[in-house]
C-alpha cells in the first residue's frame, strides 16, 4: 500500500487542473473533480489529505463545498487550500472564514504552491498522530476505569454462608463462591485438597501419605 499523501484537486477548467496535477503528482496521488458536487463525493469516497479548491464553479463554488466538508466532523481538519481568480481581501476573507488553510490568486507560482502543499501535509499528519495518541490514551483510560470497577466490586462486606460458602451476589441470590469469583475477576481456578479436608474424607489416602513422609 502506497504511503503517498493523496490530494484532490478541483476545478471546471480541465487545463487548469492538468498543470496542477503535473506539478503536483511526482510526490502526492492526486484525484480529480471538475464542479463543487463531485468533489464533495469525492471527499467522503477517498479522504484526501489536502484539497486544493477553485472558488468559481458551476453547480457549488468553492465557498459552499468548503463550508459542506468543514460541516461533516470527518473533514473538519482537511486542509483546504483556495486557488482563484478572485483576488480579493472579501473573497480571501470569507475562504478563510469558511475554514480554509490558504488563499492563492490564479495564476499561480508553481513553486509556491508546491511549498504550502508540503507544509500543510506535513501538519496534517502531525495532527493526526497527536489525534491518534490521544484516542489510544482515551481507550486505555477507558480499560483501567472498567478494571477498577471490577475491583470495587470486591470490596466492602460481601455476605457470605457460614456452612456452603455460598455468596449473596448484587441480584439476592445465592452463588458459590467460584461462580462469584469469576464473574467479578479475571481469576482462574486449579482444584486441590487441604490437610484438613483429606483427613476427614480420605483417611487412608491421608495415613499412606503420612508413612511416606517418615519414610
Amino acid at each position: 500500500m502506497s504511503n503517498r499523501s493523496t490530494i484532490l484537486i478541483v476545478d471546471d477548467e480541465p487545463v487548469n487542473i492538468q498543470i496542477l496535477t503535473g506539478a503536483l503528482k511526482s510526490e502526492y496521488n492526486i484525484i480529480k473533480a471538475f464542479n463543487g458536487c463531485d468533489a464533495i463525493a469525492l471527499v467522503k469516497e477517498h479522504h484526501p489529505d489536502l484539497v486544493v479548491l477553485d472558488v468559481m464553479m458551476p453547480c457549488l463554488d468553492g465557498f459552499e463545498v468548503c463550508r459542506i466538508i468543514k460541516s461533516d466532523e470527518a473533514f473538519v481538519d482537511t486542509p483546504v487550500i483556495f486557488l482563484t481568480g478572485m483576488d480579493t481581501p472579501e473573497g480571501e476573507i470569507q475562504g478563510l472564514g469558511l475554514g480554509g488553510i490558504d488563499y492563492l490568486a490564479k495564476p499561480v507560482n508553481l513553486d509556491l504552491l508546491r511549498l504550502r502543499v508540503r507544509n500543510y501535509i506535513e501538519l496534517k499528519k502531525r495532527s493526526d498522530l497527536v489525534r491518534e495518541q490521544r484516542d489510544l490514551l482515551a481507550r486505555k483510560n477507558e480499560e483501567l476505569e472498567a478494571v477498577l470497577a471490577r475491583v470495587k466490586q470486591l470490596e466492602g462486606v460481601i455476605p457470605i454462608c457460614m456452612h456452603c460458602k455460598s455468596i449473596r451476589n448484587d441480584s439476592d441470590s445465592w452463588q458459590q463462591l467460584e461462580a462469584y469469583i469469576s464473574d467479578h475477576t479475571d481469576a482462574l481456578f486449579s482444584h486441590g485438597i487441604c490437610p484438613t479436608c483429606l483427613a476427614q474424607y480420605y483417611p487412608g489416602v491421608a495415613e499412606k501419605i503420612a508413612g511416606d513422609k517418615l519414610c
